[in-house]
């Protein structure tokens, strides 16, 4: 089920994120996770966040502002259940065109992204993204759309 993120929601997506973060090692930790769940919650006040739930429990969630995905994170038990999936076709649907950013080093985002359409547009070294690491923007666009 997929559903809009409400207040009460922001610790358990807050976690996700945050257990992405210390499971990743070439991820640098760059706030506490005390401060992941105030952007968290700044995301979710804003009306930005849908979640995945699965049997009542956070699985995953997608932050989108306008035709731009900022945040799509699954919980570790949840991967490979078809959940950033769900997410990311309720993002697309309403819209023609979508865009996000992924670091260059996540090999497993880039194929799912790869597989869901979206292509690369561009790429840079970090120099202008909080963690300093190269990333690539990629684009999606509806079928039968011109771009």
């Amino acid at each position: 089920m997929i559903r809009p993120a409400h207040d009460p929601d922001a610790s358990a997506l807050a976690t996700i994120l945050s257990d992405w973060v210390d499971a990743t090692p070439w991820m640098p930790r760059l706030h506490t996770r005390a401060e992941d769940l105030a952007f968290v919650s700044s995301l979710v006040s804003a009306g930005q966040v849908m979640i995945a739930e699965h049997d009542g429990q956070p699985a995953g969630y997608l932050a989108r502002d306008g035709e731009e995905i900022r945040h799509l994170y699954v919980a570790r038990d949840q991967q490979g259940r078809g959940v950033g999936r769900a997410l990311i076709d309720q993002a697309k649907s309403g819209f023609n065109e979508l865009g996000l950013w992924c670091f260059q080093a996540n090999s497993a985002a880039l194929a799912f992204y790869a597989k869901h359409g979206f292509a690369e547009d561009h790429r840079t070294d970090g120099r202008d993204n909080e963690e300093r690491l190269p990333d690539i923007r990629l684009v999606w666009h509806r079928e039968g759309v011109a771009a």
